[in-house]
């Protein structure tokens, strides 16, 4: 049986010797403006680490209709209140611009995807290319022994003292499901303060502290699209002439049932705003998508469930044994399905499920948990 060492990050008051404060490491902090990265930098400079706190500044929210502060991250707002905490606490704060970055690595992916009639999952391209990569490179660069970050997730040292990721504490916040593609070698390095805290443990330890964002709103979605206007965001970044009009096929008949105004307007299981023509005598929902041929089609619920996958791109932190049974999340908020895990040498894998998944959509993620650790996981492809 596994047994863990966790990582622990207890309350303590703040340490005034500065050879205290600095004996654990020196560690980089990301902070977003929010609470949950605000109270992971205090708990880790009370602990006694030496914190340097730094801000991505990662897209212009002049571009968009969002209101700075009201759920977003890392606008000028966030980066104001992440500084704030940083001269509350005394430790030294930076920003680093990344909007090039962001814009290749994350905000195109996005766009692309659509294109290709996938639904997109932008948070992980941002753990994977920017908290996690171009982050850990400025972690070398400031001669930073960690990077830590505010995310609902435990770093554990299993019985040979390898470094593994675990769910948090609090099930209904764990984005575990999000770090599936950080590299296994950069585990003994990360720190995830909070995962052993539930979100009003959070914010009762800022405010206890006076952090001013200890009742600050939840950055929620696409932190750069905002009210989950996903397809008014694809019609203002993309040409025109890739967003064609085309029909909308009943599944498996291929009979025409109405007409759309593009893919991107449509995921896969989706029920409402379909425009159909023709009235239908059960709930219809969008089964496929057919970038090629522009066509959307739509049936019965029967039709979205599945009872194997495949990915592509996958990346793993733990040997799977074969016939091993394990739990698969195909998307966030899945509790998971127990599956079988075929793996390919070319990063592709085979998901056998026990029961059939509905709604398993390309360009979302298949992430393999055993138990609370995490497994790895890859890309949707079919």
């Amino acid at each position: 049986m596994t047994t863990y060492q966790p990582q622990t990050f207890q309350l303590n008051k703040t340490p005034t010797d500065d050879t205290k404060r600095k004996s654990k490491g020196r560690v980089l902090v990301a902070m977003s403006g929010g609470v949950d990265s605000s109270v992971a930098a205090a708990l880790l400079w009370e602990q006694g680490y030496d914190v340097v706190g730094i801000t991505m500044q990662v897209w212009d929210y002049t571009q968009c209709e969002i209101e700075e502060g009201a759920g977003t991250c890392c606008s000028s707002i966030d980066v104001d209140d992440a500084r704030s905490v940083a001269e509350r606490m005394g430790f030294p704060f930076y920003v680093m611009n990344c909007e090039a970055k962001f814009k290749a690595q994350v905000i195109d992916p996005f766009l692309d995807a659509y294109l290709q009639g996938k639904t997109p999952l932008p948070c992980v391209n941002c753990n994977t290319y920017l908290k996690f990569d171009h982050l850990v490179q400025k972690m070398y660069e400031l001669d930073c022994d960690y990077l830590a970050t505010g995310h609902y997730a435990q770093i554990v040292k299993n019985q040979n003292d390898i470094s593994q990721i675990v769910i948090s504490e609090d099930d209904w916040k764990d984005q575990t499901y999000f770090l599936f593609t950080l590299k296994p070698e950069i585990l003994s390095r990360v720190l995830f303060p909070i995962g052993h805290l539930k979100k009003p443990q959070v914010r009762e330890i800022a405010e206890t502290r006076g952090l001013l964002n200890a009742r600050k709103k939840d950055s929620t979605g696409i932190c750069f699209v905002g009210d989950g206007k996903y397809a008014e965001f694809v019609e203002q970044h993309v040409s025109s002439d890739l967003l064609k009009p085309g029909v909308i096929k009943k599944y498996p008949t291929g009979e025409i049932v109405g007409e759309h105004r593009g893919i991107h307007h449509f995921t896969i299981g989706q029920r409402k705003g379909l425009g159909l023509t023709k009235t239908e005598p059960n709930p219809q929902f969008v089964i496929k998508i057919d970038a090629v041929t522009n066509t959307v089609w739509v049936g019965e619920e029967e039709h979205l469930f599945y009872r194997s996958t495949q990915i592509q791109k996958s990346n793993w932190f733990d040997h799977i044994q074969p016939e091993e049974i394990l739990n698969v999340k195909v998307r966030y908020m899945h509790k998971g399905s127990p599956a079988r895990i075929q793996k390919n040498e070319d990063g592709t894998a085979h998901i056998e499920f026990l029961e059939p998944v509905r709604a398993i959509t390309p360009g979302q993620a298949a992430v393999v948990y055993r138990g609370q650790q995490l497994l790895g996981g890859g890309w949707i492809r079919s």
